[in-house]
Protein backbone atom coordinates (compact mmCIF):
# COMPACT_ATOMS: atom_id res chain seq x y z
CA UNK A 1 0.00 0.00 0.00
CA UNK A 2 1.11 3.58 -0.74
CA UNK A 3 3.13 5.47 1.71
CA UNK A 4 4.23 8.11 -0.15
CA UNK A 5 0.75 9.46 -1.41
CA UNK A 6 -2.05 10.23 1.72
CA UNK A 7 -4.41 10.34 -1.23
CA UNK A 8 -3.86 7.09 -3.00
CA UNK A 9 -4.52 4.11 -1.12
CA UNK A 10 -2.47 2.22 -3.72
CA UNK A 11 0.55 3.61 -5.95
CA UNK A 12 1.28 2.89 -9.31
CA UNK A 13 3.24 0.24 -8.54
CA UNK A 14 1.89 -1.67 -5.60
CA UNK A 15 -0.27 -4.64 -6.11
CA UNK A 16 -4.03 -4.39 -4.28
CA UNK A 17 -5.60 -7.61 -2.89
CA UNK A 18 -7.66 -9.11 -5.57
CA UNK A 19 -10.75 -8.00 -4.15
CA UNK A 20 -9.77 -4.65 -4.14
CA UNK A 21 -8.33 -4.90 -7.52
CA UNK A 22 -11.54 -6.47 -9.17
CA UNK A 23 -13.75 -3.75 -7.40
CA UNK A 24 -12.01 -0.90 -9.05
CA UNK A 25 -11.86 -2.88 -12.11
CA UNK A 26 -15.61 -2.92 -12.23
CA UNK A 27 -15.82 0.85 -11.51
CA UNK A 28 -13.39 0.96 -14.51
CA UNK A 29 -15.69 -1.11 -16.98
CA UNK A 30 -18.74 0.79 -15.75
CA UNK A 31 -17.29 3.80 -16.56
CA UNK A 32 -15.83 2.75 -19.62
CA UNK A 33 -18.61 0.11 -21.13
CA UNK A 34 -21.09 2.42 -22.61
CA UNK A 35 -18.18 4.82 -24.50
CA UNK A 36 -16.57 1.45 -25.82
CA UNK A 37 -19.59 -0.15 -27.20
CA UNK A 38 -21.55 3.46 -28.67
CA UNK A 39 -19.66 4.13 -31.89
CA UNK A 40 -20.36 0.77 -33.39
CA UNK A 41 -23.67 1.30 -32.21
CA UNK A 42 -24.25 3.57 -34.43
CA UNK A 43 -21.81 3.21 -37.34
CA UNK A 44 -23.87 0.03 -37.85
CA UNK A 45 -27.16 1.31 -38.09
CA UNK A 46 -26.69 4.40 -39.59
CA UNK A 47 -24.95 2.25 -42.36
CA UNK A 48 -27.19 -0.85 -42.15
CA UNK A 49 -25.07 -2.98 -41.24
CA UNK A 50 -26.78 -4.71 -38.46
CA UNK A 51 -26.07 -7.87 -39.37
CA UNK A 52 -22.88 -7.73 -38.07
CA UNK A 53 -23.52 -5.47 -35.05
CA UNK A 54 -22.80 -8.29 -32.51
CA UNK A 55 -19.95 -9.13 -33.62
CA UNK A 56 -18.61 -5.95 -33.95
CA UNK A 57 -19.57 -5.38 -30.32
CA UNK A 58 -17.76 -8.15 -29.23
CA UNK A 59 -14.67 -7.30 -31.32
CA UNK A 60 -14.61 -3.82 -29.80
CA UNK A 61 -14.68 -5.34 -26.67
CA UNK A 62 -12.33 -7.35 -27.19
CA UNK A 63 -9.53 -4.73 -28.59
CA UNK A 64 -10.46 -2.62 -25.77
CA UNK A 65 -8.98 -5.31 -23.62
CA UNK A 66 -5.78 -6.19 -25.76
CA UNK A 67 -5.47 -2.24 -26.12
CA UNK A 68 -5.58 -1.51 -22.39
CA UNK A 69 -3.01 -4.41 -21.51
CA UNK A 70 -0.64 -2.53 -23.74
CA UNK A 71 -0.79 0.42 -22.67
CA UNK A 72 -0.89 -0.92 -18.64
CA UNK A 73 2.00 -2.73 -19.43
CA UNK A 74 4.22 -0.52 -21.46
CA UNK A 75 5.79 -3.23 -24.22
CA UNK A 76 9.32 -1.16 -24.94
CA UNK A 77 8.29 2.22 -26.67
CA UNK A 78 4.37 1.44 -26.60
CA UNK A 79 2.20 2.59 -23.96
CA UNK A 80 2.53 4.79 -20.99
CA UNK A 81 2.66 2.23 -18.51
CA UNK A 82 -0.42 3.95 -16.44
CA UNK A 83 -3.92 2.73 -15.84
CA UNK A 84 -4.93 4.30 -19.49
CA UNK A 85 -8.36 2.53 -20.34
CA UNK A 86 -8.63 1.93 -24.33
CA UNK A 87 -12.45 2.02 -26.20
CA UNK A 88 -13.40 2.96 -30.06
CA UNK A 89 -13.21 6.97 -30.40
CA UNK A 90 -16.10 8.88 -30.77
CA UNK A 91 -14.15 11.34 -33.06
CA UNK A 92 -14.15 9.32 -36.32
CA UNK A 93 -18.26 8.55 -36.67
CA UNK A 94 -18.82 11.17 -38.91
CA UNK A 95 -15.82 10.32 -41.31
CA UNK A 96 -16.48 6.73 -40.87
CA UNK A 97 -20.36 7.01 -42.01
CA UNK A 98 -19.27 9.34 -44.67
CA UNK A 99 -16.67 6.69 -45.87
CA UNK A 100 -19.60 4.08 -45.67
CA UNK A 101 -22.01 6.24 -47.61
CA UNK A 102 -19.81 6.64 -50.52
CA UNK A 103 -18.90 2.84 -50.70
CA UNK A 104 -22.87 2.02 -50.21
CA UNK A 105 -23.82 4.68 -52.96
CA UNK A 106 -21.32 3.25 -55.33
CA UNK A 107 -23.14 -0.23 -54.86
CA UNK A 108 -20.85 -1.88 -52.66
CA UNK A 109 -22.00 -4.48 -50.32
CA UNK A 110 -21.87 -4.44 -46.41
CA UNK A 111 -18.68 -6.22 -46.43
CA UNK A 112 -17.15 -3.87 -48.75
CA UNK A 113 -18.04 -1.01 -46.65
CA UNK A 114 -16.40 -3.17 -43.73
CA UNK A 115 -13.92 -3.94 -45.46
CA UNK A 116 -13.28 0.05 -46.31
CA UNK A 117 -13.63 1.37 -43.06
CA UNK A 118 -11.01 -1.37 -41.31
CA UNK A 119 -8.72 -0.19 -44.33
CA UNK A 120 -8.67 3.30 -43.25
CA UNK A 121 -8.98 2.31 -39.53
CA UNK A 122 -5.74 0.46 -39.74
CA UNK A 123 -3.82 3.43 -42.35
CA UNK A 124 -4.81 6.30 -40.41
CA UNK A 125 -2.86 4.23 -37.38
CA UNK A 126 0.37 4.40 -39.06
CA UNK A 127 -0.32 8.20 -39.20
CA UNK A 128 -0.15 8.64 -35.20
CA UNK A 129 2.38 6.04 -34.80
CA UNK A 130 4.21 8.41 -36.77
CA UNK A 131 3.09 11.58 -35.12
CA UNK A 132 3.94 10.27 -31.77
CA UNK A 133 7.65 10.39 -32.58
CA UNK A 134 7.63 14.32 -33.29
CA UNK A 135 4.17 15.21 -31.25
CA UNK A 136 6.36 17.77 -29.22
CA UNK A 137 7.80 19.14 -32.35
CA UNK A 138 4.59 20.29 -34.04
CA UNK A 139 3.46 22.30 -31.36
CA UNK A 140 2.84 25.09 -33.71
CA UNK A 141 0.55 23.25 -36.06
CA UNK A 142 -1.30 21.33 -33.64
CA UNK A 143 -2.10 24.27 -30.49
CA UNK A 144 -5.35 25.04 -28.16
CA UNK A 145 -7.14 27.01 -30.59
CA UNK A 146 -7.20 24.25 -33.48
CA UNK A 147 -7.80 21.56 -31.34
CA UNK A 148 -10.41 23.62 -29.06
CA UNK A 149 -12.07 24.35 -32.57
CA UNK A 150 -11.92 20.48 -34.04
CA UNK A 151 -13.21 18.86 -30.60
CA UNK A 152 -16.62 21.20 -31.39
CA UNK A 153 -16.63 20.92 -35.16
CA UNK A 154 -17.02 17.36 -33.75
CA UNK A 155 -19.60 17.27 -31.19
CA UNK A 156 -21.61 19.51 -33.93
CA UNK A 157 -21.30 16.89 -36.60
CA UNK A 158 -22.75 14.39 -34.51
CA UNK A 159 -25.33 16.19 -32.89
CA UNK A 160 -27.44 14.90 -36.05
CA UNK A 161 -26.63 11.38 -35.40
CA UNK A 162 -28.39 11.81 -32.03
CA UNK A 163 -31.10 13.65 -32.51
CA UNK A 164 -31.94 11.01 -35.38
CA UNK A 165 -31.99 8.27 -33.00
CA UNK A 166 -33.74 9.87 -30.55
CA UNK A 167 -36.74 10.05 -32.58
CA UNK A 168 -36.54 6.95 -33.91
CA UNK A 169 -33.42 5.74 -36.45
CA UNK A 170 -32.68 6.51 -39.65
CA UNK A 171 -36.18 5.14 -41.70
CA UNK A 172 -38.14 4.37 -39.07
CA UNK A 173 -42.27 3.44 -39.34
CA UNK A 174 -42.64 5.38 -36.41
CA UNK A 175 -39.92 8.07 -36.79
CA UNK A 176 -40.88 11.47 -34.71
CA UNK A 177 -43.57 9.65 -32.56
CA UNK A 178 -44.63 11.35 -29.50
CA UNK A 179 -43.41 7.92 -27.80
CA UNK A 180 -39.95 8.13 -29.09
CA UNK A 181 -39.27 11.65 -28.13
CA UNK A 182 -41.31 11.21 -24.89
CA UNK A 183 -38.85 7.88 -24.32
CA UNK A 184 -35.70 9.93 -25.75
CA UNK A 185 -36.03 12.58 -23.49
CA UNK A 186 -36.88 10.61 -20.77
CA UNK A 187 -33.47 8.80 -20.74
CA UNK A 188 -31.39 12.70 -21.65
CA UNK A 189 -33.25 14.27 -18.85
CA UNK A 190 -32.63 11.14 -16.14
CA UNK A 191 -28.97 11.32 -17.48
CA UNK A 192 -28.74 15.32 -16.83
CA UNK A 193 -29.72 15.19 -13.36
CA UNK A 194 -27.95 11.98 -12.44
CA UNK A 195 -24.81 13.78 -13.61
CA UNK A 196 -25.73 17.12 -11.59
CA UNK A 197 -25.54 15.09 -8.94
CA UNK A 198 -23.04 15.50 -5.92
CA UNK A 199 -23.13 11.68 -5.37
CA UNK A 200 -19.49 10.07 -7.78
CA UNK A 201 -20.56 6.99 -7.99
CA UNK A 202 -23.86 8.59 -9.52
CA UNK A 203 -22.25 11.03 -11.78
CA UNK A 204 -20.13 7.98 -13.20
CA UNK A 205 -22.77 5.69 -13.55
CA UNK A 206 -25.01 8.20 -14.62
CA UNK A 207 -25.41 7.26 -18.91
CA UNK A 208 -25.27 3.62 -17.64
CA UNK A 209 -28.51 3.84 -15.53
CA UNK A 210 -29.97 6.45 -18.00
CA UNK A 211 -30.05 3.79 -20.65
CA UNK A 212 -31.12 1.02 -18.49
CA UNK A 213 -34.19 2.98 -17.23
CA UNK A 214 -34.87 3.90 -20.52
CA UNK A 215 -34.76 0.04 -22.02
CA UNK A 216 -36.62 -0.85 -19.27
CA UNK A 217 -39.26 1.01 -19.33
CA UNK A 218 -39.73 0.22 -23.26
CA UNK A 219 -39.12 -3.32 -22.49
CA UNK A 220 -42.41 -3.06 -19.92
CA UNK A 221 -44.34 -1.42 -22.50
CA UNK A 222 -43.78 -2.23 -26.00
CA UNK A 223 -41.23 -5.02 -25.62
CA UNK A 224 -37.56 -5.65 -26.57
CA UNK A 225 -36.60 -7.94 -29.44
CA UNK A 226 -34.25 -10.52 -28.64
CA UNK A 227 -35.42 -12.78 -31.77
CA UNK A 228 -32.13 -12.86 -33.28
CA UNK A 229 -29.86 -14.01 -30.43
CA UNK A 230 -31.01 -17.63 -31.21
CA UNK A 231 -28.72 -17.41 -34.32
CA UNK A 232 -25.41 -15.98 -32.44
CA UNK A 233 -22.74 -18.49 -31.63
CA UNK A 234 -21.98 -18.88 -27.86
CA UNK A 235 -18.38 -17.58 -28.81
CA UNK A 236 -17.15 -15.24 -30.91
CA UNK A 237 -13.90 -15.77 -32.23
CA UNK A 238 -11.36 -12.54 -33.07
CA UNK A 239 -10.35 -13.61 -36.86
CA UNK A 240 -8.23 -11.17 -38.05
CA UNK A 241 -9.00 -9.42 -41.61
CA UNK A 242 -13.02 -11.50 -41.35
CA UNK A 243 -14.06 -8.82 -44.31
CA UNK A 244 -11.20 -8.27 -46.09
CA UNK A 245 -9.70 -5.05 -46.50
CA UNK A 246 -9.30 -2.25 -48.70
CA UNK A 247 -8.74 1.28 -48.89
CA UNK A 248 -9.39 4.60 -50.76
CA UNK A 249 -7.10 7.68 -50.60
CA UNK A 250 -9.65 10.53 -50.84
CA UNK A 251 -11.91 9.12 -47.63
CA UNK A 252 -8.67 8.71 -45.70
CA UNK A 253 -7.73 11.83 -45.47
CA UNK A 254 -10.19 12.99 -43.27
CA UNK A 255 -9.54 10.05 -41.19
CA UNK A 256 -5.47 11.16 -40.81
CA UNK A 257 -6.34 14.47 -40.07
CA UNK A 258 -8.49 13.42 -36.99
CA UNK A 259 -5.87 11.09 -35.85
CA UNK A 260 -3.66 13.75 -35.59
CA UNK A 261 -6.10 15.63 -33.18
CA UNK A 262 -6.84 12.49 -31.45
CA UNK A 263 -3.37 12.22 -30.48
CA UNK A 264 -3.38 15.59 -28.89
CA UNK A 265 -6.38 14.88 -26.95
CA UNK A 266 -4.76 11.82 -25.63
CA UNK A 267 -1.67 13.61 -24.32
CA UNK A 268 -4.05 15.61 -22.40
CA UNK A 269 -5.82 12.27 -20.87
CA UNK A 270 -2.35 10.90 -19.68
CA UNK A 271 -1.25 14.40 -17.84
CA UNK A 272 -4.62 14.06 -16.18
CA UNK A 273 -3.41 10.41 -15.25
CA UNK A 274 -0.38 11.21 -13.87
CA UNK A 275 -1.39 14.05 -12.26
CA UNK A 276 -3.76 11.66 -10.23
CA UNK A 277 -1.24 8.62 -10.41
CA UNK A 278 1.12 11.64 -8.43
CA UNK A 279 3.50 11.17 -11.58
CA UNK A 280 5.47 13.32 -12.86
CA UNK A 281 3.85 16.40 -15.29
CA UNK A 282 7.31 17.42 -16.87
CA UNK A 283 10.92 16.22 -17.90
CA UNK A 284 11.57 12.99 -19.36
CA UNK A 285 9.72 10.91 -17.55
CA UNK A 286 6.67 12.83 -18.37
CA UNK A 287 7.52 13.16 -22.10
CA UNK A 288 8.16 9.63 -22.45
CA UNK A 289 5.08 8.19 -21.00
CA UNK A 290 2.78 10.98 -23.32
CA UNK A 291 5.33 9.72 -26.44
CA UNK A 292 4.26 6.14 -25.18
CA UNK A 293 0.79 6.87 -24.62
CA UNK A 294 0.18 8.12 -27.97
CA UNK A 295 2.09 5.46 -30.08
CA UNK A 296 0.04 3.54 -28.00
CA UNK A 297 -3.35 4.54 -29.33
CA UNK A 298 -1.39 4.38 -33.19
CA UNK A 299 -0.74 0.59 -32.54
CA UNK A 300 -4.02 -0.54 -30.77
CA UNK A 301 -6.30 1.66 -33.27
CA UNK A 302 -3.48 -0.81 -36.00
CA UNK A 303 -4.62 -3.34 -33.81
CA UNK A 304 -8.36 -2.24 -34.31
CA UNK A 305 -8.45 -2.69 -37.92
CA UNK A 306 -6.83 -5.81 -38.09
CA UNK A 307 -9.69 -7.35 -35.74
CA UNK A 308 -12.60 -6.01 -37.39
CA UNK A 309 -13.07 -2.84 -34.90
CA UNK A 310 -12.86 1.46 -35.48
CA UNK A 311 -10.49 3.40 -34.07
CA UNK A 312 -9.18 3.24 -30.32
CA UNK A 313 -8.22 6.30 -28.29
CA UNK A 314 -7.38 6.44 -24.63
CA UNK A 315 -10.31 6.92 -21.99
CA UNK A 316 -10.45 10.01 -19.74
CA UNK A 317 -13.36 9.23 -17.83
CA UNK A 318 -11.70 6.42 -15.84
CA UNK A 319 -9.18 9.18 -14.73
CA UNK A 320 -12.01 9.91 -12.05
CA UNK A 321 -12.17 6.41 -11.11
CA UNK A 322 -8.86 6.76 -10.22
CA UNK A 323 -9.42 9.66 -7.76
CA UNK A 324 -12.70 8.45 -5.96
CA UNK A 325 -10.98 4.73 -5.34
CA UNK A 326 -7.67 5.96 -4.53
CA UNK A 327 -6.15 3.25 -6.15
CA UNK A 328 -3.70 3.79 -9.42
CA UNK A 329 -2.43 0.26 -9.47
CA UNK A 330 -1.18 -0.92 -12.97
CA UNK A 331 -2.48 -4.05 -11.64
CA UNK A 332 -6.13 -2.90 -11.93
CA UNK A 333 -5.71 -2.35 -15.27
CA UNK A 334 -5.10 -5.96 -15.67
CA UNK A 335 -8.00 -6.54 -14.50
CA UNK A 336 -9.82 -4.02 -16.19
CA UNK A 337 -8.31 -5.61 -19.70
CA UNK A 338 -9.04 -9.23 -18.53
CA UNK A 339 -12.94 -8.26 -18.09
CA UNK A 340 -12.97 -6.19 -21.37
CA UNK A 341 -11.31 -9.62 -23.11
CA UNK A 342 -13.64 -11.70 -21.33
CA UNK A 343 -16.79 -10.15 -22.18
CA UNK A 344 -15.67 -10.04 -26.23
CA UNK A 345 -15.78 -13.31 -26.64
CA UNK A 346 -19.28 -13.57 -25.94
CA UNK A 347 -21.39 -12.46 -28.80
CA UNK A 348 -24.67 -12.30 -26.72
CA UNK A 349 -23.35 -9.09 -24.90
CA UNK A 350 -23.38 -7.65 -28.69
CA UNK A 351 -26.96 -9.22 -29.32
CA UNK A 352 -28.60 -8.07 -25.90
CA UNK A 353 -26.82 -4.09 -26.96
CA UNK A 354 -28.39 -4.16 -30.06
CA UNK A 355 -32.10 -4.61 -29.10
CA UNK A 356 -31.02 -1.15 -26.74
CA UNK A 357 -34.50 0.92 -28.23
CA UNK A 358 -32.89 3.78 -30.50
CA UNK A 359 -34.98 6.22 -28.79
CA UNK A 360 -33.05 5.44 -25.34
CA UNK A 361 -29.80 5.12 -27.40
CA UNK A 362 -30.67 8.47 -28.91
CA UNK A 363 -31.30 9.95 -25.75
CA UNK A 364 -27.70 9.34 -24.17
CA UNK A 365 -25.69 9.75 -27.51
CA UNK A 366 -27.34 12.97 -27.76
CA UNK A 367 -26.43 14.80 -24.57
CA UNK A 368 -22.84 12.86 -24.77
CA UNK A 369 -22.53 14.69 -28.25
CA UNK A 370 -23.66 17.83 -26.98
CA UNK A 371 -20.95 17.75 -23.95
CA UNK A 372 -18.47 17.13 -26.58
CA UNK A 373 -18.78 20.33 -28.22
CA UNK A 374 -19.46 22.60 -24.95
CA UNK A 375 -16.12 20.98 -24.30
CA UNK A 376 -14.54 22.08 -27.32
CA UNK A 377 -16.46 25.40 -26.67
CA UNK A 378 -14.31 25.32 -22.80
CA UNK A 379 -11.03 24.87 -24.25
CA UNK A 380 -11.56 28.16 -26.85
CA UNK A 381 -12.95 30.47 -24.26
CA UNK A 382 -9.69 29.47 -21.82
CA UNK A 383 -7.51 29.98 -24.75
CA UNK A 384 -8.27 34.10 -24.44
CA UNK A 385 -9.81 34.71 -27.78
CA UNK A 386 -8.24 38.16 -29.35
CA UNK A 387 -9.94 39.32 -32.56
CA UNK A 388 -7.21 37.27 -34.32
CA UNK A 389 -8.09 33.76 -32.59
CA UNK A 390 -12.28 35.13 -32.74
CA UNK A 391 -11.53 35.00 -36.65
CA UNK A 392 -9.75 31.78 -36.84
CA UNK A 393 -12.62 30.36 -34.66
CA UNK A 394 -15.57 32.15 -37.07
CA UNK A 395 -14.34 31.07 -40.43
CA UNK A 396 -13.33 27.57 -39.15
CA UNK A 397 -16.68 26.61 -37.80
CA UNK A 398 -18.53 28.91 -40.59
CA UNK A 399 -17.08 25.90 -42.98
CA UNK A 400 -17.82 23.10 -40.07
CA UNK A 401 -21.68 24.29 -40.10
CA UNK A 402 -22.13 24.89 -43.86
CA UNK A 403 -20.80 21.91 -45.26
CA UNK A 404 -23.46 20.13 -42.68
CA UNK A 405 -25.89 22.37 -43.71
CA UNK A 406 -25.98 22.57 -47.74
CA UNK A 407 -22.85 19.90 -48.57
CA UNK A 408 -24.46 20.14 -52.87
CA UNK A 409 -22.19 23.73 -52.19
CA UNK A 410 -18.97 21.31 -52.72
CA UNK A 411 -20.66 19.09 -55.79
CA UNK A 412 -18.82 20.82 -58.55
CA UNK A 413 -14.96 20.45 -56.68
CA UNK A 414 -13.25 17.50 -58.05
CA UNK A 415 -13.88 14.55 -56.28
CA UNK A 416 -11.01 14.04 -53.94
CA UNK A 417 -11.16 17.56 -52.84
CA UNK A 418 -15.09 17.51 -52.21
CA UNK A 419 -14.30 13.81 -49.80
CA UNK A 420 -11.85 15.90 -47.72
CA UNK A 421 -14.14 19.23 -47.20
CA UNK A 422 -17.45 17.16 -46.62
CA UNK A 423 -16.22 16.25 -43.35
CA UNK A 424 -17.41 18.98 -40.96
CA UNK A 425 -14.20 17.97 -38.39
CA UNK A 426 -11.92 18.55 -41.48
CA UNK A 427 -13.12 21.15 -43.05
CA UNK A 428 -12.77 22.82 -39.45
CA UNK A 429 -9.91 21.60 -39.06
CA UNK A 430 -8.02 22.75 -42.51
CA UNK A 431 -9.51 26.04 -41.89
CA UNK A 432 -8.02 26.45 -38.16
CA UNK A 433 -4.60 24.97 -39.47
CA UNK A 434 -4.46 27.06 -42.56
CA UNK A 435 -5.38 30.25 -40.91
CA UNK A 436 -3.48 29.82 -37.39
CA UNK A 437 -0.35 29.45 -39.51
CA UNK A 438 -1.04 32.36 -41.79
CA UNK A 439 -2.59 35.26 -40.55
CA UNK A 440 -0.28 37.66 -38.86
CA UNK A 441 -0.36 38.62 -35.24
CA UNK A 442 0.30 34.50 -33.80
CA UNK A 443 0.99 34.26 -30.38
CA UNK A 444 4.97 33.17 -30.16
CA UNK A 445 5.95 29.55 -29.07
CA UNK A 446 6.97 29.82 -25.78
CA UNK A 447 2.90 31.03 -24.88
CA UNK A 448 2.07 27.56 -26.12
CA UNK A 449 4.41 24.97 -25.68
CA UNK A 450 2.94 24.22 -22.27
CA UNK A 451 -0.64 24.00 -23.60
CA UNK A 452 -0.24 21.85 -26.65
CA UNK A 453 0.39 19.08 -24.81
CA UNK A 454 -1.99 19.11 -21.71
CA UNK A 455 -5.15 19.89 -24.16
CA UNK A 456 -7.51 17.28 -22.86
CA UNK A 457 -9.99 14.65 -24.44
CA UNK A 458 -12.90 16.66 -24.47
CA UNK A 459 -15.18 13.44 -26.30
CA UNK A 460 -17.33 12.80 -23.46
CA UNK A 461 -14.76 12.09 -21.11
CA UNK A 462 -13.42 12.47 -17.56
CA UNK A 463 -14.99 13.88 -14.98
CA UNK A 464 -14.12 17.69 -15.07
CA UNK A 465 -14.16 19.08 -12.23
CA UNK A 466 -11.67 16.46 -10.34
CA UNK A 467 -9.22 17.24 -13.21
CA UNK A 468 -9.54 21.00 -12.92
CA UNK A 469 -8.81 20.76 -8.82
CA UNK A 470 -5.53 18.66 -9.73
CA UNK A 471 -4.56 20.23 -12.94
CA UNK A 472 -4.50 23.91 -11.05
CA UNK A 473 -2.81 22.09 -7.99
CA UNK A 474 -0.26 21.39 -10.05
CA UNK A 475 0.49 25.14 -12.02
CA UNK A 476 -0.19 27.09 -8.24
CA UNK A 477 3.27 27.25 -7.81
CA UNK A 478 4.04 29.41 -10.75
CA UNK A 479 0.54 31.70 -9.69
CA UNK A 480 2.40 32.28 -6.59
CA UNK A 481 5.56 32.94 -7.78
CA UNK A 482 3.80 35.87 -10.07
CA UNK A 483 2.28 37.12 -7.05
CA UNK A 484 4.81 37.14 -4.98
CA UNK A 485 6.70 38.79 -7.76
CA UNK A 486 3.64 41.84 -8.31
CA UNK A 487 4.08 42.50 -4.91
CA UNK A 488 7.43 43.58 -4.61
CA UNK A 489 6.85 45.35 -8.05
CA UNK A 490 3.34 46.69 -8.28
CA UNK A 491 2.44 46.59 -11.42
CA UNK A 492 0.16 50.02 -12.55
CA UNK A 493 -3.20 49.86 -13.65
CA UNK A 494 -3.05 50.13 -16.92
CA UNK A 495 -1.19 46.80 -17.50
CA UNK A 496 -3.69 45.07 -15.29
CA UNK A 497 -6.01 43.82 -17.82
CA UNK A 498 -2.65 42.32 -19.69
CA UNK A 499 -1.41 40.64 -16.39
CA UNK A 500 -4.80 39.00 -16.01
CA UNK A 501 -4.63 37.67 -19.33
CA UNK A 502 -0.76 36.05 -19.08
CA UNK A 503 -2.21 34.21 -15.60
CA UNK A 504 -5.65 33.14 -17.84
CA UNK A 505 -2.66 31.37 -20.40
CA UNK A 506 -0.77 29.59 -17.10
CA UNK A 507 -4.46 28.42 -16.09
CA UNK A 508 -4.78 27.14 -19.58
CA UNK A 509 -3.34 23.64 -18.93
CA UNK A 510 -5.71 22.65 -16.01
CA UNK A 511 -8.46 24.10 -18.02
CA UNK A 512 -7.25 21.72 -20.78
CA UNK A 513 -7.42 18.94 -19.02
CA UNK A 514 -11.26 19.13 -17.52
CA UNK A 515 -12.98 16.66 -19.65
CA UNK A 516 -16.72 16.32 -19.72
CA UNK A 517 -16.98 12.81 -20.63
Amino acid sequence: MSSNHSELLYDLHDSPAFLPSLTAAFQHLLASFVGVITPTLIVTSTLGLTEYTPYLISMALFVSGLGTAIQTKRIGPVGSGLVAIQGTSFAFISALILAGNQVKASGGTPEDILALLFGLTMAGALVEVVFSLFVDKLKRIITPLTTGIVITAIGLSLINVGMTDLAGGFHAADFASTDNLAVGLGVLLVIVFLNASHNHWLRLSAIFIGMAIGATYVGFTKGLDFSGLASLSIVAIPTPFAFGISFDINLFLPIALIYLFSAIETAGDLTANSLFCKQPVSGPVYLARVKGGILGDGVNSLIAGIFNTFPNTTFGQNNGVIQLTGIASRKVGFFVAALFVLIGCFPIVGGVLQAIPKPVLGGATLVMFAMVAVGGLKLLASYALDRRSSLVTACALGMAIGVMMVPEALAELPNWLENILLSPVTSAGLTAVILDLTLPGKKGANDESDVSLTTGNQLTKGNASEALDSAVKAVSPVIKKRTKESRSNPVPSSHKAILSINQRQVLGPALYSAKPR
